[in-house]
């Protein structure tokens, strides 16, 4: 299920690409839903796969944590110790710039 997410959410990262490249906002661009096209204006189709890209997102992360849960669980059924560094998180942005600002100084 995340593949399938994560397979989406890059098919949406290059129409997202695809629609910063055309620089013609005025008009309408085709928007494949399935088997249908569908014309729609420029800014409300970059707003709405952005959108689609957010709840992907959210989406993918909720599954990953579900997904720690579950292998630690298989890990204490099997009697073997929990995976060393799998239960770390991403720094974020202001933890990144302050930890560049240190590492400068």
């Amino acid at each position: 299920q995340i593949v399938d997410l994560d397979t989406k959410r890059n098919q949406n990262r290059e129409g997202l690409r695809a629609l910063q490249k055309d620089l013609s906002l005025s008009e309408d661009v085709m928007v494949c839903f399935g088997n249908v096209f569908i014309k729609m204006p420029h800014p409300q189709t970059k707003e709405m796969i952005e959108k689609d890209q957010d709840h992907l997102d959210k989406e993918i992360e909720r599954l990953r944590k579900q997904l720690k849960v579950k292998v630690n669980r298989l890990f204490e059924a099997q009697g073997k110790p929990e995976l060393k560094g799998f239960n770390l998180n991403p720094l974020s942005q202001d933890e990144l710039k302050a930890l560049k600002i240190i590492l400068k100084g």
